[in-house]
């Protein structure tokens, strides 16, 4: 049999990119989708040293044209598509005073827009091969806060996206999951840390191996059983 193929979004650093060097680690190739080319670049590096195929796209996914390609490119494997993993997205922190409709537009795009329209592209490959989709949320569309509800409503957003989309797909034997990471060490979190005059502790937060330990356990899982939504969050210390 040959190994399942997985597409990660934002697959070149934080949780994004543990997860794909988690699924390295089953045996799964990968097709890493990531802006920026260096980061990129050192995350297939990664992937291929334990053992499995990988490849890289640097794109911008909110670019329909690119995204198009994407599709179209995933669309002529034969076999489908046996794993999608949404995690990539942005997010902009301010009170509703002070937030911008243009910071709202382009958290939508990012993180509800772009999601819906891939998923939409591959279904007939995720179709083919009976796959599953993993979107990868927040904690923040379960518990919304002051200062983050344009991020928020994005992540809600997306909540719900899922969750129609697992009712329209389950019997073409497609899986739909859910993953709400609370505050995780990546990148993007040392940044809110920074924007909220915190000091960053990673190791007190929760780790992305952490997030991808869980994904990789719900794609393991045997066809008689499907995980639709998982929260996780730190312990608290």
């Amino acid at each position: 049999m040959d190994p399942l193929f997985a597409l990660v979004t934002g697959g070149s650093q934080g949780i994004g990119k543990a997860i794909a060097l988690e699924f390295a680690r089953r045996g799964i190739r990968l097709l890493l989708v990531a802006r920026r080319q260096e980061p990129l670049d050192t995350a297939v590096s990664e992937a291929r040293a334990l053992g499995v195929s990988a490849e890289g796209r640097a794109m911008d996914l909110l670019d329909d044209e690119s995204r198009a390609r994407l599709i179209s490119e995933i669309d002529e494997r034969p076999s489908g598509l046996d794993v999608l993993v949404h995690s990539a997205g942005t997010i902009a922190r301010a009170d509703v005073v002070d937030a911008t409709v243009e910071d709202f537009d382009l958290q939508f795009q990012a993180n509800v827009r772009m999601p819906f329209a891939l998923t939409k592209g591959l279904l007939r490959s995720l179709e083919r091969a009976h796959g599953q989709v993993v979107f990868v949320s927040s904690s923040a569309a379960l518990v919304p806060r002051a200062n983050a509800g344009q991020y928020a409503a994005t992540q809600a957003g997306l909540r719900a996206l899922a969750t129609s989309l697992r009712e329209e797909v389950n019997t073409a034997g497609i899986r739909v999951t859910t993953i709400f990471p609370g505050r995780t060490a990546t990148p993007r979190q040392a940044m809110i840390h920074a924007w909220e005059n915190k000091d960053y502790r990673p190791d007190r937060l929760l780790q992305p191996e952490d997030v991808a330990a869980m994904v990789g356990a719900s794609i393991a899982l045997p066809r008689t059983a499907e995980v639709t939504e998982i929260s996780i969050r730190p312990m608290a210390r």
